[in-house]
């Protein structure tokens, strides 16, 4: 259920849900998901830290230290994003813009917030165990609570805040890929290979591009097992900022139809 279909194919079924409700709440669990995965390494650049000598730890040490002392200060994350979505069966990319955002308040709760500003403008909201996704071009609101799966969508999000680098270890094989440019900067390349088979279903394979002094990750790839493939890139990164609470509520018209799953 949590894994049935590919980020490119749901902006398309997005302007049919009213045919497809049980596709619906596949479509914003994965969406969710991914999401909440790709903005793991953000979590993760909360605070600058000093890696461990090389006498001391090994390269992929060092850059998981450096995430374990950074995890304890997380707050928040957000950023400007560029999605890359490549499917193989009609060898096309299909390319997203807008900001993302994250945040844990007081009583611990994580929250997620998606605005998808090209090409079409769409939101994506998580609070209270409640997924929503608005599409003001069709003036709906698809929403539902994510019951028994809440606790699966939540590991993620406690992937996506505050996580210890090395507790990456216990949910992937982490290899250490050598030292790559991003954008200019000299980043730390790491290959996840996830160990859960129902993960692995999802992807195969998730490459992430940390810039270890910071702790930030500018680039993230994600391959699925039909071949096809997201890039991730990061921009404008702010950790730890005031977001205004009105990012974690939907604004719509006074004309919104709203559908709720099952």
């Amino acid at each position: 259920m949590l894994f049935a279909s590919t980020l490119s194919r749901h902006s398309r079924e997005l302007n049919s849900f009213h045919h497809r409700d049980t596709e619906t709440r596949r479509t914003a669990i994965r969406f969710a998901v991914f999401c909440l995965a790709t903005l793991f390494f953000l979590s993760s650049s909360s605070a600058q830290t000093k890696a461990p000598s090389a006498q001391t730890a090994s390269p992929l040490d060092a850059v998981l230290s450096q995430m374990d002392a950074a995890a304890a200060q997380f707050r928040g994350a957000e950023a400007e994003f560029t999605w890359d979505q490549y499917q193989k069966v009609v060898n096309e990319t299909d390319t997203q813009k807008g900001k993302i955002y994250f945040r844990r308040t007081n009583k611990g709760e994580t929250q997620m917030a998606v605005d998808i500003q090209s090409p079409d403008k769409k939101y994506l909201l998580f609070v209270n165990g409640k997924m929503s996704i608005y599409q003001p071009k069709i003036e709906q609101v698809n929403e539902y609570d994510t019951g028994k799966n809440r606790a699966e969508l939540e590991s993620f999000l406690l992937l996506g805040f505050g996580s210890r680098g090395h507790d990456l270890q216990q949910q992937f094989e982490v290899n250490f890929s050598g030292n790559e440019s991003v954008d200019g900067v000299k980043t730390a390349k790491l290959e996840l290979s996830p160990k859960s088979p129902k993960v692995k279903n999802m992807f195969d394979k998730i490459v992430i591009w940390v810039d270890a002094p910071r702790g930030i990750s500018l680039k993230q790839q994600f391959f699925e097992p039909s071949g096809d493939y997201r890039i991730t890139h990061y921009a404008n990164i702010k950790l730890n900022a005031k977001i205004p609470d009105d990012v974690f509520k939907l604004r719509t018209s006074g004309h919104v139809k709203t559908v709720r799953g099952s």
